[in-house]
């Protein structure tokens, strides 16, 4: 658990994650809502920020939240708070679709109790059992370095694919 909450009671601890993850869900819920509207329909960025935001909204992991949601429905809400990163793609999909806001944000309150609970009873322990132990031997080591160096490969290949699809789109 992080050091700042280590001191306080289990109640508040849960409380104030719970509140943390509502307040999470919320805001990628109304990015995607409002910022889908504005962006994508009614700018045509050539540059900076913009094209990036115009790109994140537009993008894979947005798709795959829109489908998601559109597959599952609601259901996928509460659920997506169990994995990482799909948790985003999910609460985006769902402004993006534009579910209405109570609709969603009954959905998102079992999720958000899940987490919570996780998180404040076995979740930061299991977390920082894990990085400890890898960082304890050569080999543990070189496993987080290999796993930092692949992510950031990832990324920067993900990040030239999308300049050379946005250059072949623009005349």
């Amino acid at each position: 658990m992080p050091e700042f909450l280590s001191g306080w009671p289990f109640w508040l601890v849960f409380g104030f994650l719970f509140l943390g993850a509502m307040l999470r869900g919320q805001g990628i819920y109304w990015l995607g809502r409002l910022a889908t509207d504005q962006a994508l329909r009614r700018t045509h960025p050539e540059g900076g920020w913009r094209l990036r935001a115009h790109r994140a909204l537009s993008g894979d992991g947005a798709q795959r939240g829109v489908a998601a949601v559109r597959t599952w429905g609601l259901v996928i809400v509460p659920l997506a708070y169990l994995t990482v990163g799909f948790q985003s793609m999910v609460m985006l999909g769902a402004g993006i679709l534009r579910i209405g806001w109570p609709r969603f944000t009954l959905a998102q309150v079992p999720g958000s109790l899940a987490w919570a609970g996780i998180y404040s009873t076995i979740g930061f322990a299991v977390w920082s059992a894990a990085i400890a132990a890898a960082a304890g031997s050569p080999a543990g080591i070189a496993a987080l370095v290999a796993l930092v160096a692949g992510i950031v490969l990832l990324l920067v290949l993900r990040r030239r694919r999308a300049r050379r699809v946005a250059e072949e789109l623009l005349p």
